[in-house]
């Protein structure tokens, strides 16, 4: 089964400084049918205006990962963690048993971002946070696992649950394959460009709800950057 998700019937927010989108219920959103896919709980599509950001706030018991679409963000927390994550990197953020941040666009541009919550095997256990540089030439024709709670995934972002956070970009007419398994719950959304995923079309910030699939095969009508979910 494939749920095709318009980038236009999400539901949003827009403060000025923030504008939002919500591929599920989150903050003034709430559709009681929309709250979650599997253990991926949020996944918001924001645009963070020059030298605004989100002060500091706290988070407990979640995997949060940031995947940069376009400028950068700037993240500092109270372990005395800091950094500047720039376009096609990503940074996660283990909450554990608590943690403060907060996340500022320090750019003369608008920052894009994905913001990515997928709930843990387990509550509690310490903070932390990390950040990983992802050239884009990597993934060039195949999707790379950026963040993931399996152990067999070297050389990746950790998180603290049975998923993969993966990202790809395809040149139009290129096609890629991802082993998923049926009871996979996924969730893709193309960054910039259109596909097809099974055979349905996605356009530039559409979503894709994805389970029931053995594999799921991407084909690029245009050039197309793209990340996807797997998780349980």
């Amino acid at each position: 089964m494939i749920d095709r998700r318009p980038f236009d019937t999400l539901g949003g927010a827009d403060h000025g400084w923030l504008k939002a989108k919500h591929h599920f219920s989150f903050a003034s959103y709430y559709d009681p049918r929309n709250m979650n896919w599997g253990a991926l709980r949020v996944w918001n599509d924001d645009e963070i205006a020059p030298n605004t950001g989100f002060p500091p706030h706290p988070h407990a018991d979640m995997e949060i990962i940031t995947y940069v679409r376009s400028g950068a963000i700037t993240h500092q927390d109270n372990l005395g963690n800091k950094g500047r994550t720039e376009a096609g990197d990503v940074q996660v953020m283990s909450a554990g048993t608590g943690i403060r941040h907060s996340e500022y666009n320090l750019e003369s541009d608008t920052t894009r971002i994905f913001q990515i919550w997928i709930e843990p095997n387990r509550t509690g256990g310490a903070p932390s946070w990390g950040a990983k540089p992802f050239p884009k030439g990597e993934r060039s024709g195949r999707f790379v696992t950026l963040a993931s709670g399996f152990a067999e995934d070297n050389d990746v972002l950790p998180i603290r649950t049975d998923a993969r956070v993966l990202g790809a970009t395809l040149k139009a007419g290129e096609s890629t394959t991802y082993d998923l398994g049926k009871t996979r719950h996924a969730y893709l959304v193309p960054a910039v460009g259109s596909v097809e995923v099974n055979g349905v079309r996605l356009d530039a910030r559409d979503g894709a709800a994805i389970t029931g699939e053995d594999a799921i095969t991407v084909t690029a009508l245009d050039d197309a950057e793209l990340v996807l979910v797997d998780a349980a």
